[in-house]
């Protein structure tokens, strides 16, 4: 072999060199464009302030529509969908554990304007609470014939709803029986060969 020969390979004889005040100067701007998003996010107004969870004054439907019949088109308006209608998150939810779940929830409360977290009570809102709900018990006494009276309230009103839902489906057969007898003139049956078909006629 000769001695003339090259040995293929890479030049790492050269180290590179680097321009410290071209790097130094785009770590400037780079500093400078974060200060101004930030600027720009902190002018935009301080955090929302949300209220406390605060509990329902109203009573939530979920029994209004229960046995009832709808038509139900894809181009009707979600309010007229099947289904339960949220009208703050302008939503349907397809059953009444899943509303629940919806109203109490997170995105619910947002867009009413309150947070997830619960008002602490002082000492003083405990005691008047306390003074109210005593004073409410000493107002009307409770005994054991009011409770036996409103379980026996209820359990007639169950029944008088068992009772008009039977006498429903009792109308609406009936209805459905008189919709099928279709009334056939004795001669034009005669006529035709029937002889007193689906009549009781002679």
């Amino acid at each position: 072999m000769s001695g003339n020969s090259a040995v293929g390979g890479v030049d790492n004889t050269h180290r590179r060199k680097f321009d410290l005040e071209e790097y130094a100067e785009k770590a400037r701007e780079r500093e400078r464009k974060e200060e101004e998003v930030a600027r720009k996010s902190k002018s935009k107004g301080p955090p929302v302030q949300r209220k406390p969870l605060k509990h329902r004054d109203y009573e939530v439907d979920l029994e209004s529509r229960l046995g009832k019949t709808q038509v139900v088109t894809p181009i009707a308006p979600l309010s007229q969908q099947a289904g339960y209608f949220c009208s703050v998150c302008e939503c349907v939810v397809k059953d009444s554990a899943n509303y629940l779940d919806h109203i109490n929830g997170k995105k619910h409360q947002r867009a009413l304007g309150m947070s997830m977290r619960v008002e602490r009570a002082s000492l003083e809102q405990v005691q008047s609470r306390f003074e109210k709900l005593k004073k409410r018990k000493t107002d009307v006494p409770f005994t054991e014939q009011d409770l036996d009276e409103r379980i026996l309230k209820q359990q007639q009103e169950e029944e008088e709803r068992k009772r008009q839902r039977r006498e429903r489906k009792k109308e609406k057969k009936k209805e459905k029986v008189e919709d099928e007898e279709i009334e056939i003139d004795p001669d034009v049956a005669a006529m035709m060969g029937f002889g007193g078909f689906g009549s009781s006629k002679k």
